[in-house]
C-alpha cells in the first residue's frame, strides 16, 4: 500500500512541475499549409517555442515547454495575439481563420486567467479614457500627486476585482498589476518632463516628494525590465537624446565603421547611473535589432566578442549566442552535426557527406516558396552543375509519410539524396541546428570535408551562393547576358527661322 501510495504522489508531482503546456484546438476555414506558433513575449532572443501544422479540416495539436508563466505570442497567417500561460496547463483554442488569431476563443485551463486578463484591460482603458491628460499635467505638484495616487488606488482595486470574478491565479493577478505599474511610471515620467512647459513655468523642478514617490515606485525597475518588452522599450528610447549626444562627440569618418551594437556597446559603459539589468536587456535589445543578422556574418567573431563583453547576464548571454547561430548559422569551417534520415531509414550526420562539394537544401511541404519558385530553379542548377556537387535535400515535415509524400511530388527525378529530419521543425535536433519556420527555404554549402562553407542563403541566385559553388566546383556560372544596347535616337536641330 505504501509503495502504491508513494507512487501517487510521485504522479501529482511530475504533473505538477512539468513545463510542458498541451495545445490542442481547431481553426474553421484554415489552408492546411498554415502553421500556428507560440512564442515567449519577453525574453531578448524569443524564437517559436512550437510549430503546428493543420489537418484538413483545420484540427491541430501539440505541446512545448513553457520557460515561465507569462505572456506568449501566438501567431498565423501573419497575425499575432497576446496569451498567458502558465507551466503545465492545457491550452484550447478555437476561431475562424478569417480573424484568428487576432479573435479566438480559449478554454480548458488557461481561460480563467485569459477572461481576467482581457476583461482588466478593457478596464484599464475605460478609466484612461475619462483622464485628462492635459489638465492632470497642469495641476500644482502637491495636487497631481494626490490625483496620482488615487488613479493607482483605483486601477489595481478594478484589477483586484476582476481577479476575482474570474477567478484568476496570483501570478496572473501580479502580472497585471506590474504591467500597469509600467504605465503608471510613464505618467510619472510625463509630469517630470512636461509640467514646466506646460504651465510656462521653464524654472519648474520636481520637489523631494516626487522623487521619493518615483524611487519607491522604481524598486520594481529592474524585475519591470526583464519581463514587460513594453516597458523595456519605452525606458531605451528615453536614453535615445543622449545616446544621439554620446555618437555626436565620436571621430567623423572613422577608417573602419563600427557596429552599431559596438558603439552602444561603449556609450553603456558611461552610463554609470544604469544597473545590470538594465544594460543587459537594452544592449541585448539593440544587437538583436541591428547587427545580428546574416548579412554580418563576415563579423561572426566580432559579435561573439561584443555579447561576451556586453553582457553578465548568463541567461541572457545564452539567449543571445543561440539567436546569432539561428541568424547568422554556424560559423564557418564547423562540421554541421544534424542527424538525419533517408528514405530508408538509415541515419546518419550532415557531417558525413564528404568528397565532393555539398549543395544542401531545407525546405518543407508547407512553405509555399518550395513549389513555386524553389523547385523551378533547383532544377536549373542540379542541372547546371550535374556532378561536380552532391545534393542534400533535408525535408522538415512533421511525419515521415509526409516527408515521403513530398519529396515524390516536388523533387523526384532531382540529382542528388532525399533525407528527412525525424520529428520535423519541432525536433530538438532541427531547433539545435537553428532551423525555424522562418527560415525555410534556405541553403547551406558543405566543403568536400563535410564542413560549411560560407553563411546560410535564403536565394539560389545570391551572388555570394553563386560565387562559393564556382569557386568550389571549379566551374563558372554564367554571366547574365548583357541588356542590348538601345540606339540613341539623333533629334535633328529645329529648322532656323
Amino acid at each position: 500500500m505504501k509503495k502504491y501510495f508513494l507512487l501517487f504522489l510521485m504522479a501529482i508531482f511530475a504533473v505538477s512541475c512539468s513545463k510542458k503546456v498541451e495545445v490542442k484546438g481547431k481553426i474553421s476555414g484554415a489552408n492546411p499549409l498554415e502553421r500556428l506558433e507560440i512564442i515567449e513575449s519577453s525574453g531578448v532572443g524569443t524564437l517559436p517555442l512550437v510549430n503546428l501544422g493543420l489537418s484538413n479540416n483545420g484540427e491541430f495539436s501539440g505541446s512545448f515547454d513553457a520557460p515561465k508563466n507569462g505572456m506568449y505570442v501566438i501567431s498565423f497567417a501573419g497575425k499575432t495575439n497576446m496569451i498567458y500561460l502558465k507551466k503545465g496547463q492545457l491550452l484550447q483554442l478555437s476561431g475562424d481563420a478569417q480573424n484568428f488569431p487576432v479573435e479566438l476563443t480559449i478554454t480548458g485551463d488557461a481561460k480563467a486567467n485569459n477572461d481576467f486578463l482581457k476583461e482588466a484591460q478593457k478596464g484599464f482603458e475605460t478609466y484612461a479614457s475619462k483622464i485628462q491628460m492635459n489638465e492632470l499635467i497642469q495641476k500644482k505638484e502637491k495636487d497631481f500627486i494626490a490625483n496620482f495616487d488615487k488613479i493607482k488606488d483605483d486601477i489595481y482595486k478594478l484589477i483586484e476585482d476582476n481577479a476575482k470574478k474570474f477567478n484568476a491565479t496570483d501570478d496572473a493577478l501580479q502580472y497585471k498589476k506590474e504591467e500597469s505599474l509600467a504605465r503608471l511610471l510613464g505618467l510619472l515620467d510625463g509630469y517630470e518632463e512636461n509640467h514646466a512647459m506646460a504651465t510656462a513655468n521653464p524654472k519648474f523642478k520636481v520637489s523631494e516628494d516626487f522623487k521619493k514617490l518615483k524611487k519607491k515606485l522604481r524598486k520594481y525597475n529592474n524585475r519591470l525590465i526583464r519581463n514587460y518588452p513594453m516597458y523595456r522599450e519605452y525606458q531605451l528610447n528615453k536614453l535615445n537624446p543622449d545616446f544621439q549626444k554620446y555618437v555626436a562627440t565620436l571621430p567623423q569618418n572613422p577608417k573602419e565603421q563600427p557596429l552599431l551594437s559596438e558603439v552602444f556597446g561603449n556609450y553603456l559603459k558611461t552610463r554609470k547611473d544604469l544597473s545590470s539589468t538594465e544594460k543587459n536587456y537594452f544592449y541585448a535589445y539593440v544587437l538583436a535589432q541591428s547587427d545580428l543578422n546574416f548579412m554580418n556574418v563576415k563579423h561572426y567573431d566580432k559579435i561573439g566578442k561584443l555579447i561576451d563583453e556586453n553582457i553578465t547576464n548568463s541567461e541572457i548571454k545564452k539567449d543571445l549566442k543561440a539567436l546569432q547561430e539561428v541568424l547568422m548559422g554556424y560559423k564557418a569551417g564547423t562540421k554541421p552535426n544534424l542527424s538525419v534520415m533517408n528514405k530508408e531509414g538509415k541515419s546518419l550526420s550532415l557531417s558525413s557527406l564528404k568528397g565532393k562539394p555539398t549543395l544542401v537544401l531545407f525546405y518543407a511541404s508547407w512553405n509555399p516558396n518550395v513549389a513555386m519558385t524553389t523547385v523551378p530553379v533547383l532544377k536549373e542548377v542540379t542541372d547546371f552543375y550535374k556532378d561536380q556537387l552532391n545534393y542534400a535535400y533535408v525535408n522538415l515535415d512533421d511525419t515521415n509519410e509526409q516527408f515521403l509524400k513530398t519529396s515524390n511530388a516536388l523533387l523526384k527525378g532531382f540529382a542528388g539524396t532525399q533525407y528527412w529530419v525525424k520529428g520535423g521543425i519541432n525536433a530538438n535536433a532541427a531547433k539545435a541546428f537553428g532551423l525555424y519556420g522562418f527560415k525555410l527555404p534556405s541553403y547551406i554549402i558543405l566543403d568536400k570535408d563535410g564542413k560549411l562553407y560560407g553563411r546560410p542563403y535564403f536565394n539560389l541566385g545570391d551572388p555570394e551562393l553563386v560565387e562559393a559553388l564556382s569557386k568550389l566546383s571549379g566551374v563558372a556560372a554564367p554571366k547574365p547576358a548583357p541588356a542590348p544596347e538601345i540606339p540613341q535616337m539623333i533629334v535633328p536641330d529645329a529648322p532656323k527661322k
